[in-house]
């Protein structure tokens, strides 16, 4: 049994170095991809966003304003238009990212103690840009606020600037991340993307390492025949442990590497990514023997895998998800992957919290099982019926 099992590895190995898309996918494709993500994201923080003003006012306290908003890291207010109908054209033609309209009686309004109303527009699809649009839009305008009321109460008689600025703003507010402190967007985004795009490596290597053996002149029955369930574990035991290095690597570069904090277990995060990627590679398997069609097999493998990373609860909170989309989620392995890299890296938690993620990933042996059941038939039909399939 020694000698057969190491036969079947070094045949597996003459397989995948003779298959150059086979020989890509564990290599140089999963580098160029995590890498061109971490790139691509590279900047950690938005900065100079795009903005639009239309001042109606042309005051010396409208152009105070516009100051505050350029003065802060994330918005650059760089375009300035005479009418509102040329800057939602140019908003809605992504020159720009918000456009803020400043009422005609701005000053008029402030220095009669009326309350103006200052109009800012952006696109909330873009889920990122727009939170921090919106963020640096009321931080400008909370610092002007302020700032008027500290001259107002110094004019009236505050003796101090301390009390003129404690009764302007009475409550001050103090904010202490819990994790990502520096609110590194790379930090929130690629540590996601890039499971993601793991586990549709897994999955659609894992079709085609089957698919390889139809190609030859055997076909699946001489390859599953007579030991149909020793022939899938040693086809996929090899790439078991490359994507498994793959998992331990990005988790190096962006733990270690990069230095984003990890405060947690790094026994129980490696352990999920080994689960996750018997869970990936059930999973191909299931999908190939069910539809031993290559074609329709890696459109079936797409079709599962490309949306995970809008229903991983990322960018999306689960919780506000519909029934749908949280059951197609729970079919996912990277979900329950991502839940547990969340808990150990962000908040520290302990280890038993995972068990539950960990159980389901447990789960998705069981597709092993169906396809085994398949392999099982395969191997016991005769070659001919085989080739009449």
């Amino acid at each position: 049994m020694a000698f057969s099992i190491g036969a079947q590895l070094r045949r597996e190995g003459r397989l995948l170095f003779a298959d150059p898309w086979l020989m890509s996918l564990v290599s140089w494709i999963p580098l160029l991809l995590f890498g061109s993500i971490w790139f691509i994201f590279s900047g950690a923080i938005a900065r100079d966003l795009a903005t639009g003003v239309v001042d109606l006012d042309g005051s010396r306290m409208s152009r105070a304003l516009i100051r505050q908003y350029d003065a802060g890291p994330a918005l650059q207010v760089g375009r300035s238009y005479s009418t509102v109908a040329e800057g939602a054209k140019a908003l809605r033609g992504g020159e720009i990212y918000a456009l803020v309209i400043i009422p005609a009686s701005l000053e008029k309004d402030t220095l009669l103690g009326r309350v103006p109303q200052v109009t800012a527009f952006y696109n909330s699809q873009f889920i990122l840009i727009g939170r921090l649009i919106n963020a640096a839009l009321q931080q400008a305008h909370g610092t002007s606020v302020a700032g008027i009321e500290v001259a107002g109460n110094l004019r009236s008689g505050s003796p101090e600037m301390r009390m003129a600025l404690a009764t302007a703003v009475p409550i001050g507010n103090q904010l202490n991340p819990l994790f990502n402190s520096s609110s590194n967007y790379a930090q929130f985004l690629v540590s996601a993307i890039i499971p993601a795009i793991w586990q549709i490596l897994i999955v659609v290597t894992t079709i085609l390492s089957m698919v390889v053996e139809m190609g030859r002149e055997e076909g699946l029955y001489r390859w599953l025949h007579p030991h149909p369930i020793a022939a899938i574990l040693l086809k996929l035991m090899p790439y078991t442990l490359v994507f498994w290095l793959q998992g331990i690597g990005f988790l190096g570069g962006m733990f270690v590497l990069l230095g984003w904090p990890m405060h947690g277990s790094w026994a129980v995060l490696l352990g999920a990514q080994f689960l996750t990627v018997l869970a990936c590679q059930a999973a191909g398997a299931c999908i190939f023997f069910l539809n031993p069609d290559p074609t329709r097999a890696l459109s079936l493998a797409a079709a599962y895998t490309a949306p995970a990373f809008a229903f991983m609860g990322i960018t999306f909170p689960v919780s506000d998800m519909n029934l749908a989309a949280r059951i197609w989620r729970s079919i996912l392995p990277i979900s329950h992957y991502i839940d547990i890299q969340v808990s150990q890296a962000n908040y520290g938690a302990p280890a038993a919290t995972a068990i539950s993620d960990l159980g389901c990933l447990l789960v998705f042996l069981l597709l092993l099982a169906v396809a085994v059941l398949k392999a099982r038939q395969i191997s016991a039909a005769q070659p001919a019926e085989e080739v009449l399939a």
